[in-house]
């Protein structure tokens, strides 16, 4: 088992910025590959970003590329996700989620979630 707990969400001001944090309990974090999905209100679960377990690998949705950038700290059992430049849009709980195998985009490809962080986004 992983758990998962989500911090750093909050409310910012349109062009600001937001930086997530994910920690996870197990000591064999550095095995697991990470990804940030958001849920907005009255819509599905998205993909934001993911990591491989080594952090030599990174893919974003192209709505969050050049703005937000996921890295992770395998000494400290955390994942991270900075949001620059964020928009309205982007409002949404955040969730992180962690799985024993290669870098993937699909929240079924998933098997632990944390739950969740509110980002709002304010115009």
């Amino acid at each position: 088992q992983v758990q998962l707990v989500e911090s750093g969400g909050g409310l910012v001001q349109a062009g600001g910025s937001l930086r997530l944090s994910c920690a996870a309990s197990r000591r064999t974090f550095s095995n697991y590959a990470m990804g940030w999905f958001r849920q907005a209100p009255g819509k599905e679960r998205e993909f934001v970003a993911a990591i491989s377990w080594s952090g030599g690998s990174t893919y974003y949705a192209d709505s969050v590329k050049g703005r937000f950038t996921i890295s992770r700290g395998n000494a400290k059992n955390t994942v991270y996700l900075q949001m620059n430049s964020l928009k309205p849009e982007d409002t949404a709980v955040y969730y992180c989620a962690a799985r024993l195998s290669t870098i993937a985009t699909m929240t079924d490809d998933y098997d632990y979630w944390g739950q969740g962080t509110q980002v709002t986004v304010s115009s």
